[in-house]
C-alpha cells in the first residue's frame, strides 16, 4: 500500500470527541476500514521500523470501533465524549503493543485495552467514593446492571443467582447493589436552597469548628460548673462507704481495683461491684432531678 493511498485514509480535520461529538462520529465513520493485508503492512512498518505514520493510520482506522464500544457504557451517566476519549487511549496502547505475527486482527487485540481504559474511567468518575477496588469487585460492578432483571431491589434468590453466575457470594452482590444505588451528596448546601430541613445535611456543616467560639466556650464552662456542682451534691447524698467506693474507683488519679476495695472492706469483689452500681444509679437520679 503506497503512502498516497495511506493518506487517503486520513480525514482533513478531526476535533476531539468532547468538542462536537456528532461531527467527530461522522468523521471517523468516513475513514475506510483496513483490509487484513493493509493492516498487516502498517503493523509491520510500525513494529519493525517504528513508523509513526503507520501507527497513526492504524489508530485512525479503528476510531469507529472505539465509538461502538463506548456507546455500551452510556448507562453510567458519564459524558460520551469522555468515554470515547478514554477508549482512544486504550486503542493507542494496543497499537503500541500489537505484534503483527500473532495471527489476529488488531481489533481483536485492541478490545481488551479499549475496555480497560473505559473501565478505569467509569470507576474513577461514576462516584466520588470508589466503589470497586479489586478485580472481583470490578467484574461484579460491570456485570450487575446487565444481570438485574429490573430496577427494583434484588431479592435474596436473585442475588444468589447472580452470585452463582459471577462466582461471588450473595453478600458481595447485595453490597455492590447498595453501592450502585447510593448517591453522592453535595459537600456544601446549595445557595438557592431555602428549605432549612434539607440544607442541614450538607457534609460541610459537620466540619464546622466551634471549639473557639466565645459563646460556645462560655456555654461549655457554665455546663461544666453546673455538672460539677450537681455531682458534688449527689455524692453528698450517698453513705460514706458508697461515696468512698465511687471516689476511689472513678475520681482519684490513682484508681483502686474491685479486689483492693474488697480486701479493705472485707467483702467480695462482686459485692463492691454491686455497691458501685447502686451508687451510680443514685448519682444519675440525683443529677437528673437538678
Amino acid at each position: 500500500m503506497s503512502d498516497s493511498s495511506n493518506n487517503q485514509l486520513m480525514p482533513l480535520s478531526l476535533s476531539a470527541p468532547g468538542v462536537n461529538l456528532g461531527a467527530y462520529i461522522s468523521t471517523v465513520n468516513q475513514i475506510p476500514i483496513l483490509t487484513a493485508e493493509q493492516e498487516k503492512e502498517l503493523a509491520e512498518r510500525y513494529y519493525y521500523d517504528q513508523d509513526l505514520d503507520a501507527a497513526k493510520m492504524l489508530v485512525m482506522s479503528h476510531l469507529r470501533f472505539v465509538v461502538h464500544i463506548a456507546r455500551s457504557y452510556a448507562g453510567y451517566g458519564l459524558p460520551q465524549g469522555d468515554l470515547i476519549q478514554e477508549g482512544n487511549l486504550g486503542l493507542m496502547k494496543a497499537v503500541k503493543r500489537f505484534d503483527p505475527n500473532m495471527g489476529v486482527r488488531l481489533v481483536s487485540f485492541a478490545v481488551h485495552w479499549i475496555k480497560a481504559e473505559i473501565h478505569e474511567y467509569v470507576i474513577r468518575n461514576w462516584r466520588i467514593v470508589k466503589i470497586a477496588t479489586t478485580k472481583a469487585q470490578r467484574k461484579l460492578f460491570f456485570n450487575l446492571r446487565s444481570l438485574k432483571k429490573s430496577s427494583k431491589k434484588l431479592t435474596l434468590e436473585e442475588a444468589q443467582s447472580i452470585a452463582n453466575d459471577l462466582n461471588v457470594t450473595p453478600e458481595q452482590v447485595l453490597e455492590m447493589e447498595g453501592r450502585l444505588t447510593a448517591y453522592d451528596a453535595a459537600f456544601e448546601a446549595s445557595g438557592d436552597d431555602d428549605d432549612e430541613g434539607s440544607s442541614h445535611v450538607a457534609p460541610a456543616l459537620y466540619l464546622e469548628d466551634n471549639r473557639y467560639d466565645p459563646a460556645r466556650l462560655a456555654e461549655n464552662e457554665d455546663w461544666e460548673e453546673q455538672s460539677a456542682s450537681a455531682l458534688h451534691e449527689a455524692m453528698d447524698q450517698l453513705d460514706d462507704r458508697s461515696r468512698n467506693i465511687l471516689q476511689r474507683r472513678w475520681l482519684d488519679d490513682d484508681k483502686s481495683t474491685l479486689h483492693e476495695l474488697a480486701a479493705e472492706y472485707n467483702v467480695s469483689a462482686e459485692r463492691i461491684r454491686q455497691l458501685e452500681k447502686n451508687a451510680m444509679e443514685k448519682i444519675k437520679i440525683a443529677m437528673s432531678s437538678n
